[in-house]
């Protein structure tokens, strides 16, 4: 708790801040206001569209209903753990009350107006990075690419004056941490309703693209029906 109201700045993390945040009083007023709006909302909208792309991935490349609903159970974690991982910072923030930087240190470049609330943790940083982790999960090469707009995220909070680094790391270790933990047993809630879904005729392309018939077929085990001659043919060759 001391060391987060330090203000002096020998303190390594108001230092880290000075020195990211000073990059935005020498750039130009057209680059302050493109990170402001990708800091602020054009990350999180850039996250968001890596679930989609994972999800319509991974529907495509899904062999069985089982395998569909499993791969569909994770990529809903992974915004299922970031409005968790929010859910659990609310107690924090309030517990460690923890001023913006730019209320307690002079000189510093704010690109965005309006935040009132407390600084630790960041929101935006548990979110991308909770959102990240979990397509982890569920995509790694998608989920790499979302984790590396976390981190990005994390640097615009600094560059923009609204957060302190160790706000944006606490962000990052609540969201993996949520992530990752409750990541079992969110599979087993999920993975059953995901299989229903799938199984479902006016839904199931949700969750896999097959036929109604192929859907209903996978679920009750019932092998898919052979070309006339098909089988005629493999005994011939079997002989």
């Amino acid at each position: 708790m001391a060391g987060l109201d330090e203000t002096s700045g020998s303190n390594p993390d108001v230092s880290l801040l000075y020195d990211i945040n000073g990059l935005a009083k020498a750039a130009p007023g057209w680059l302050d206001r493109t990170v402001g709006f990708v800091g602020e909302y054009g990350l999180l909208i850039g996250t968001v569209l890596l679930v989609l792309w994972a999800w319509w991935s991974l529907r495509k490349r899904a062999a069985t209903l089982e395998d569909a609903a499993s791969s569909a159970a994770a990529v809903v974690w992974a915004p299922l753990a970031a409005a968790l991982a929010i859910l659990v910072n609310v107690p924090i923030r309030g517990f460690v009350e923890r001023r913006r930087p730019f209320l307690d240190h002079q000189g510093l470049e704010v690109l965005v107006d309006g935040k009132t609330d407390f600084s630790f943790v960041s929101d935006h940083a548990t979110l991308a990075m909770a959102m990240g982790v979990g397509l982890f999960v569920a995509h790694r090469r998608i989920g790499l690419a979302a984790i590396g707009l976390a981190v990005v995220e994390g640097f615009c909070r600094i560059y923009m004056g609204v957060h302190y680094p160790t706000d944006v790391i606490g962000g990052f270790a609540l969201g993996t941490a949520v992530a990752l933990l409750l990541s079992p047993l969110a599979a087993a809630l999920l993975t059953p309703l995901a299989r229903a879904v799938g199984a479902s005729r006016r839904v199931g392309w949700l969750v896999w693209p097959r036929s109604a018939v192929a859907v209903a077929r996978e679920t009750v085990g019932i092998p898919e029906a052979r070309t006339p001659g098909a089988g005629s043919g493999d005994r011939d060759l079997a002989a």
